[in-house]
């Protein structure tokens, strides 16, 4: 079963940001009128290009064998026997092979996040008296909310990760190696920007 952890804020304002410069680009070509056309394509172009890599690109998928972690320039499959150590900071690393390192793109976990989450584990639990006006949680909300107690979302996904790779480990999973790629895509997209940039300065 696979399982997908990206930004969904930078996800959905990176699909209405596609969908802005698809009617821009069908009202630049309608209208063509030469080069302040042109260098509005280019501008749209590196504009398209930086949220492709950076909000569109991004996210880290469990499948079940290894962990896939695309990143705007590179994909990384790494198996879950192959990783030696997570750890969580402003971004999820996972330590693997010899002192290698991949660091994920998302989930992140902002200083904002992180004193969020701590002040919500230092909180004291709510008084109540003998007439409770406010919603009782059931046991599975409880529980929900004793787990995400001083931890935030990357922390959780930490977790799912270290628990994942101790579970391949235990059952002698075999090491298959570690296989990284460049993200053609990516590639693809940055080399159109660059094309459309160049022709506007040259025009």
């Amino acid at each position: 079963m696979r399982q997908a952890y990206r930004s969904k804020f930078a996800f959905v304002l990176g699909w209405v940001w596609v969908a802005f410069v698809a009617f821009n680009v069908w009202d630049l070509i309608a209208r063509y009128n030469g080069k302040p056309s042109l260098v509005a394509l280019a501008v749209l172009a590196v504009l398209t290009a930086l949220v492709y890599l950076i909000a569109l690109r991004p996210v880290t998928l469990f499948t079940e064998d290894a962990l896939v972690g695309r990143n705007p320039l590179r994909t990384t499959v790494l198996p879950w026997a192959a990783i030696d150590e997570v750890t969580v900071s402003h971004s999820i690393n996972l330590r693997h092979g010899d002192g290698q390192v991949l660091r994920l793109w998302t989930p992140v976990s902002t200083a904002r996040e992180r004193a969020k989450a701590q002040r919500r584990a230092a909180a004291p639990a709510p008084r109540r008296g003998r007439l409770r006006t406010e919603p009782v949680l059931s046991k599975a909300e409880q529980a929900a909310q004793e787990a995400f107690a001083g931890k935030t979302h990357a922390d959780w996904v930490g977790e799912q990760i270290t628990d994942r790779a101790e579970s391949a480990r235990r059952r002698a999973q075999e090491d298959a190696p570690v296989r990284v790629r460049w993200a053609y895509d990516s590639l693809a997209v940055v080399v159109v920007a660059v094309v459309l940039l160049a022709a506007a300065i040259l025009a």
